[in-house]
């Protein structure tokens, strides 16, 4: 079975759960800006939770369907429409033969995820399918979808049904403002307690650079560093730094103007001083957010960082046992 492309929408690809064990190398985890709702996708089609999906951003593709398949649409409020007519997010349908799928404008959110039963089809790369774009990675080609591009679906490990629906109360609201957890580390010594002070009580601003290397932040307050003899090796800039490793999450303040926080494309080290890590429970509210969605940054301590990812599993198994998983 496969998709053919009509339209690939504005930044289309193929994701999965994330290519994990490269990072040291310089190879990110790519994998969905979005996990959770990734994976929701795929438990309303009875896939594997991990297996690829499409992940649409802002502006969705058109898809031509060469055979039967059932499928799902979760993450942003991006509606599918069948041959035009509008069907429910967060619901397993039925696309017949010769029927083309295509998405409404997202009222909410950024990032629609489209599961279809058997999964995304094209080949393992470094034990993935996730697209990384820049290393021309994985996916399809490595690359965003094009018009004529033709998407092979493997075959349902598991029988998947038609009407499946998601419980209300674990699908997660995308709101215009929504505060990002963090855990403050590695150099945030290295600002003035003024600015720390006023990082936290500021309100930021999505950027129009927010992409998959990361999001950077706009409308706070400069920050200043304490001064210090910059030690050999690194730049000029206070918030320069000898090189240092990057996690996924991290948040950079270059020149102490704006703050970036790193996703899933991100490379894996530099020399800008990082201030904290925003918690993984969060990670997936920072794919869901467009250019001009706001937010403050809450510190928290490691516990509460613990028990946010704990409170998330937990969401995925009522979604499980609800559906019967």
């Amino acid at each position: 079975m496969s998709i053919n492309v009509i339209k690939p929408g504005l930044a289309t690809a193929i994701q999965d759960k994330g290519r994990e064990g490269y990072y040291h190398l310089g190879i990110p985890p790519s994998g969905a800006m979005d996990k959770y709702s990734m994976t929701l996708a795929n438990l309303l089609v009875n896939n594997n939770e991990g297996d690829a999906v499409l992940e649409c951003a802002l502006l969705g593709p058109e898809l031509l369907f060469q055979q039967d398949a059932i499928v799902a649409v979760c993450g942003a409020r991006m509606s599918p429409k069948v041959d035009g007519a509008v069907m429910p997010l967060d619901t397993s349908l039925l696309i017949k033969a010769g029927q083309t799928l295509s998405f409404a404008y997202p009222t909410a959110g950024a990032r629609a995820y489209l599961a279809v039963a058997g999964g995304i089809d094209v080949p393992m790369t470094l034990g993935s399918r996730a697209t990384y774009t820049l290393g021309a990675l994985g996916g399809y080609q490595g690359r965003r979808l094009e018009a004529g591009d033709e998407l092979p679906i493997g075959k349902p490990k598991k029988a998947a049904k038609e009407g499946q629906h998601l419980p209300t109360e674990c699908i997660p609201p995308i709101e215009k403002e929504m505060p990002l957890r963090m855990i403050t580390g590695m150099y945030i010594h290295r600002l003035t307690d003024d600015a720390v002070e006023r990082f936290f009580e500021d309100t930021w601003t999505v950027g129009s650079e927010a992409d998959r290397i990361g999001y950077r932040f706009k409308g706070g307050r400069a920050m200043e560093f304490k001064p210090r003899q910059q030690p050999f090796g690194a730049g000029s800039d206070p918030s320069n730094i000898v090189d240092a490793c990057y996690p996924i999450g991290s948040i950079q303040i270059p020149a102490g103007k704006e703050p970036i926080v790193l996703h899933r494309d991100a490379v894996s080290g530099g020399g800008y001083a990082t201030i904290g890590t925003v918690i993984s429970a969060d990670m997936d509210l920072i794919g869901q957010m467009q250019p001009n969605y706001k937010t403050r940054f809450v510190p928290v301590n490691m516990a509460e960082a613990l028990e946010a990812r704990q409170l998330k599993q937990q969401q995925l198994d009522k979604v499980r046992h609800y559906l019967k998983i």
